[in-house]
């Protein structure tokens, strides 16, 4: 495939649709004020595909309604196969919608993926990994980064840094103003199949994540958020590596509560009425975190969770 004379480079282009008729991509994009939400959503939902910030380079977006047309640029083989086994399992097309979701302040940005190398489909190969990445091989990138995408990678920066100095409350105030319209679960629906669970002998009754629980995690579980997190990956694909690495990073000046509300949130977004008690206390036991793991089921223990 590549020589040893240079680096591996390819391109391929990623097409981008929603299927709710009330969003538009492109004219989201085309916002000077949702613009961007919409290029961070899709710098994350990149790099976790790729395991890295600089994975894949996006040259240039373009909108082409009802399409966000986003051209892509590989600069090492292991990164396009990578972002290849990702689009393939589905993992891209679930982190960018969580993205969306969060960057838009949306409840569902549901989407329709199609990615392309020249002429050629590459949905209809995907099995073919080797052929897939052959064909993005064979298609070199037409041009340099486009201007616009470099203006967005600093306001993107930029932002962040504001946001950390001057909005740190403001932006906690604004994600419990908005909580109503988060997925939780109602109590009301049906439960998992795990009705009840068992904690410390004593047997309780299986629910679905209460936006309670959620704040309550999230004010006390301290530095062991992370660790949390990879034992809800194990059964949870939206937390897989390296979205639990790009939560710390995004949210590093924000702080733990920020991190661990975070974390919590792509849980309950992406298991849906699974996202219950009962996975989330089984997480906390396994890294010793009792004293929070009553606290959550109302025993009031004074001990500290940290």
């Amino acid at each position: 495939m590549a020589g040893s004379s240079g680096p591996w480079i390819g391109s391929a282009y990623l097409f981008l649709q929603s299927t709710c008729k009330t969003i538009v991509l492109p004219s989201l994009y085309e916002s000077s004020q949702k613009k961007p939400s919409v290029f961070k959503a899709l710098k994350l939902a990149l790099a976790d595909s790729t395991g890295s910030v600089n994975g894949v380079d996006m040259l240039k977006v373009h909108c082409s309604h009802p399409h966000l047309i986003v051209q892509l640029k590989f600069c090492k083989q292991e990164n396009c196969r990578r972002f290849l086994q990702s689009y393939r399992e589905g993992v891209l097309q679930e982190s960018l919608q969580n993205h969306l979701q969060l960057s838009l302040a949306m409840t569902a940005v549901p989407l329709e993926m199609e990615l392309k190398a020249g002429n050629e489909h590459l949905d209809n190969m995907l099995k073919d990994e080797d052929r897939c990445l052959e064909c993005i091989y064979r298609e070199k990138p037409d041009r340099l980064r486009d201007e616009e995408i470099t203006e967005l990678e600093e306001c993107l920066k930029s932002l962040i840094v504001h946001q950390s100095i001057n909005n740190n409350m403001a932006v906690k105030d604004c994600m419990s103003l908005n909580s109503p319209s988060l997925p939780y679960p109602s109590q009301g629906s049906s439960l998992s199949p795990q009705v009840t669970f068992i904690f410390q002998g004593e047997e309780f009754a299986n629910r679905t994540l209460t936006p309670d629980d959620h704040q309550k995690f999230a004010k006390l579980v301290s530095k062991k958020w992370k660790q949390v997190g990879r034992s809800l990956q194990k059964n949870c694909r939206a937390l897989r590596d390296p979205a639990i690495d790009n939560l710390a990073i995004e949210y590093d000046r924000e702080g733990l509560y920020e991190q661990a509300y975070q974390l919590l949130l792509r849980f309950i977004q992406s298991e849906g009425k699974k996202a219950t008690i009962a996975r989330l206390i089984a997480a906390l036991e396994e890294n010793g975190l009792i004293s929070l793991a009553e606290e959550l089921l109302g025993l009031h223990s004074n001990e500290d969770c940290s």
